[in-house]
């Protein structure tokens, strides 16, 4: 019988059923949950949303998306343009160099008068002024020298004319001589034989006498010649410096060309670069000055090989100065390079110079500013996308 412990414990029975073992768990099962496989999906998803995002941000972007910018125009987004960087030169301009003296070797040149950066000038006004103090010096010792020579020469001629008629008397006279001692030798049948043989020795000495006047004659011509010769080479080399040194003279004055702006280019001097100031010395043949006509400028860009297709001849530009941002220009493409230059750092990546004409003018417009051209790509794209 069962005990009264056994009767009141509810839910047992009077036979215990036997228990059933587990089956024992690998110790790297994976656990599988009722949420598990949205999960993993969301896990998978946010990865590649990573990867994507990677790829799209690490990638080179394109001309259009690197440098075309939408630039609003009265608060409203205009037409795409592409921002290109250069600098501005005058289209007519004029190199001033320091002169290159012709005869002498100098080595510098020293500025007496110099107009200083940015002075307006007209075609003929006096740009700067060297030194020329020994030029002139050069010139006055030259000319005395020449004018005596001049003399020296005219002295020598006068003296030749006056030896040669005394030389053309004298000869004249032999022949003379001549003549009469045949005349002489003519009458032997009636002279004694002391006369006859004074006549033949007369005869000979006046044969002997005139062919040496002849011969004589010519000699001193040569020499006289020869002489003369050697004074007007004289003259005439000193004649050549005399007219250099002039020269020279005159070319340490140089007037301007063109009407247009004075424009200092800075050049090495005293271990540095500077621009030329009064009391300088300057080396002939440096460039240290130019003239430019500021009514007509341009502005020199270089473009990148991924941007050159959207670029055509007579597109329409604007130019901003980077020194004066409140001067906007209107511009227009003129010419592209057909050949592309190297770059620094690979030859792969080229870029092509171009050049933008610029219309309108400014006081304060000047060449070698820094300048941004925005390039109206509009019709460019216009032209492409309609092109078969």
């Amino acid at each position: 019988m069962p005990s009264l412990g056994e009767r009141l414990m509810p839910g047992t029975s009077d036979e215990a059923e036997p228990e059933i073992p587990s089956a024992p768990t690998p110790p790297h099962a994976p656990l599988h949950t009722p949420g598990g496989r949205p999960a993993l999906l969301i896990t998978v998803a946010v990865i590649l949303l990573v990867v994507v995002g990677f790829v799209f941000f690490a990638r080179p972007k394109s001309a259009s998306e690197r440098q075309v910018l939408p630039v609003a125009s009265g608060g409203a987004a205009g037409p795409h343009v592409l921002r290109l960087k250069g600098t501005t030169e005058a289209i007519q301009s004029r190199a001033i160099l320091a002169p290159v003296l012709s005869g002498q070797q100098v080595g510098i040149l020293t500025i007496t008068k110099l107009l200083p950066s940015g002075s307006r000038v007209k075609r003929g006004d006096l740009l700067v002024e060297f030194d020329r103090q020994a030029q002139i010096r050069d010139a006055l010792d030259k000319r005395a020298e020449y004018d005596k020579l001049v003399g020296q020469v005219a002295e020598q001629q006068a003296k030749e004319n006056a030896a040669r008629a005394k030389d053309e008397t004298e000869l004249h006279q032999a022949e003379s001589d001549l003549k009469n001692a045949e005349l002489d030798m003519k009458k032997v049948e009636l002279m004694s034989r002391i006369d006859v043989e004074k006549a033949q020795q007369t005869l000979e000495q006046t044969k002997a006498t005139l062919a040496q006047l002849k011969e004589t004659f010519e000699l001193k011509r040569s020499a006289a010649r020869a002489a003369i010769r050697i004074l007007q080479i004289q003259r005439d080399r000193t004649q050549r410096i005399m007219q250099n040194a002039q020269k020279n003279a005159e070319l340490m004055q140089i007037k301007s060309p063109l009407d247009g702006v004075v424009v200092l280019n800075t050049i090495w001097k005293q271990g540095r670069m500077a621009e030329s100031q009064e009391g300088d010395q300057v080396r002939p043949g440096v460039a240290f000055m130019q003239v430019v006509d500021p009514s007509a400028m341009q502005v020199q860009v270089r473009v990148n090989q991924e941007d050159i297709f959207g670029l055509q001849v007579g597109q329409s530009a604007k130019v901003r100065l980077d020194a004066y941002p409140d001067i906007l220009l209107p511009g227009t493409l003129e010419r592209i390079a057909p050949v592309g230059r190297g770059g620094d750092f690979s030859n792969k990546v080229r870029t092509f110079a171009a050049v933008f004409s610029i219309q309108g003018t400014d006081a304060r417009l000047m060449p070698d500013l820094s300048a941004a051209v925005d390039v109206d790509t509009g019709t460019a794209n216009a032209a492409a996308a309609g092109a078969p």
